[in-house]
């Protein structure tokens, strides 16, 4: 693959990612909920989007190793490494969505966020 063939593939990847982290990242608002907004939201976000470029950065680094053919262990290491930050990542969403979201529909009156939210945790501890 070109180079510029490359760069134009992974840009399209980065920025696939960057919407899905966006939505993720959107406090709830893609459910028909209220939603009060926290004063720590942005700083959340802020919190985020670090830990999310960071991840990303080792994402680059770990198609590095393999291209140069890195030892088996090293990359295998390194993968481990990503996915404990990309969960690092959830635990800290997870905290937020509890927080002010779950709460804040539990107070309405809908208890149908308690078998929503096992539904989510489920998959995040698979």
């Amino acid at each position: 693959m070109e180079k510029h063939e490359e760069t134009t593939k992974l840009t399209a990847e980065t920025a696939e990612s960057a919407e899905s982290a966006e939505e993720a990242g959107k406090s709830c608002e893609g459910h028909q909920h209220s939603h009060r907004k926290s004063a720590h939201s942005d700083e959340v976000k802020s919190k985020l989007i670090t830990r999310l470029n960071r991840i990303e950065g080792q994402i680059r680094g770990l198609k590095g190793l393999i291209e140069k053919d890195t030892y088996c262990d090293d990359v295998l290491n390194q993968i481990a490494a990503a996915q404990s930050a990309l969960n690092s990542v959830g635990k800290l969403l997870l905290e937020h969505h509890m927080n002010s979201c779950v709460i804040d529909r539990i107070q309405q009156g809908d208890h149908d966020v308690v078998k929503e939210l096992l539904v989510t945790m489920n998959k995040l501890m698979k």
